[in-house]
């Protein structure tokens, strides 16, 4: 009888972790309770870890500075501080900052200055679990 081992030996880890196991930290901006939890949900299928949520940009920014994340995920319009302003003082903090924005349609000359000021992308709502996920993915490798 020959036995057949559980995992390939070249399997590789899920892509929101690193060879060493420990998952890649996500912080999540958006005002929407929906669309927040579904970003986490996407996310943490592919085993990213979602360090923190924020529902506007003054507390993104503060979240930024206390939990140190690999990636932020930004929208861009919100009430007390918008995407924008929160993306330009996440970026005075870290200008290696690892910022993806998320929009809505219609919002593309607002994208486009994100990312002339440093966004390393964008994601456009409604969501796409494939299009969030080679996002991600691509700016995480980085």
């Amino acid at each position: 009888m020959t036995v057949k081992p559980d995992l390939p030996s070249d399997s590789k880890p899920p892509a929101g972790q690193r060879s060493d196991g420990t998952k890649h930290r996500v912080l999540i901006v958006d005002d929407s309770v929906f669309i927040a939890k579904q970003l986490g949900q996407i996310l943490q299928s592919e085993g990213f870890e979602v360090a923190g949520t924020a529902t506007d940009g003054a507390q993104g920014v503060a979240e930024f500075q206390s939990l140190k994340p690999d990636l932020v995920t930004m929208d861009i319009t919100m009430p007390v501080m918008d995407g924008v302003t929160a993306l330009e003082k996440i970026l005075a903090i870290d200008k290696e900052a690892k910022v993806i924005m998320v929009s809505a349609l219609g919002k593309e000359d607002v994208v486009k200055k994100c990312l002339l000021m440093g966004a390393k992308s964008f994601i456009i709502k409604p969501l796409d679990r494939a299009k969030v996920l080679e996002r991600v993915i691509s700016i995480i490798n980085r």
